[in-house]
């Protein structure tokens, strides 16, 4: 589990530095099916009351989305697989005004590459917490202008295990899978890849480099959802990006 930030009960975390949250998928039931050790009652109680909270932050955060018609998109993937890359090309290519709500363990890197480009970010710095939860994202709603924007963009942090257990209060999740991470991520992390909306297989330039078995990645990821949309992207070609600006004008359209 999250040892870093006390996912110690099945997955849930019962802090960062002053709030719980918890993995919301995931009911109690469930959570003690996945480890019948913490069988009892007054664990059932305490992992419940942990969920709910932070369900109840997440539908908060959405109906704050919702009022404003702001489309809400959570970027989830590996370190390094190309998640601020992509919001810099949106900045100059995509016609629709967005925000994002960074998440690092330290720095302030991605909010300042993206706030160079004239796009508002806001930072936040879980410190030893490999993900963000609900409460952290409400505090960033502050400081997005959410009346100037069509699209809020949370780019969680670096990870493939436990921010796909978290919701966040976003409409939608794009997990990003690069072809230098090799071809057997999605089997691997199944969790993260079955609460994707989109897949985008990144850095698509590099394929000639690696033994990497692009159909096997796309069998295996709609084994785990069928249906789920899959894009293949490189970020130097104007056309697999602008098929990203499409997915999401069309997904902002089924929202009107």
């Amino acid at each position: 589990m999250c040892a870093d930030c006390g996912c110690s009960i099945t997955g849930t975390t019962l802090g960062t530095d002053h709030h719980e949250h918890s993995h919301s998928h995931q009911t109690a039931h469930e959570a003690l099916h996945h480890n019948p050790q913490l069988n009892d009652i007054k664990t059932i109680s305490v992992i419940s009351k942990i969920l709910d909270k932070n369900n109840h932050e997440a539908r908060h955060n959405r109906n704050h989305f919702d009022a404003h018609n702001v489309l809400s998109i959570n970027l989830m993937s590996s370190p390094g697989s190309g998640k601020t890359t992509l919001l810099e090309h949106l900045a100059d290519l995509a016609d629709f005004k967005f925000g994002v709500i960074e998440g690092d363990l330290e720095t302030s890197r991605d909010a300042d590459r993206i706030k160079a480009k004239g796009i508002p970010a806001f930072q936040i710095q879980t410190g030893s917490a490999c993900h963000l939860d609900a409460f952290m994202v409400h505090k960033g709603l502050h400081d997005m202008p959410l009346n100037e924007i069509d699209v809020c963009f949370i780019e969680n942090v670096g990870n493939l295990v436990c921010p796909a257990s978290y919701d966040v209060g976003s409409h939608l999740n794009i997990v990003l899978v690069s072809i230098p991470e090799g071809s057997d991520k999605i089997e691997k992390y199944p969790v993260m890849f079955r609460q994707a909306d989109l897949i985008l297989i990144t850095k698509m330039d590099l394929i000639e480099h690696f033994d990497y078995d692009l159909e096997h990645e796309k069998k295996e990821a709609r084994k785990i959802k069928p249906g789920v949309d899959i894009l293949e992207l490189n970020i130097k070609d104007k056309t697999s990006i602008q098929r990203v600006i499409e997915w999401i004008e069309f997904k902002r359209k089924m929202r009107t």
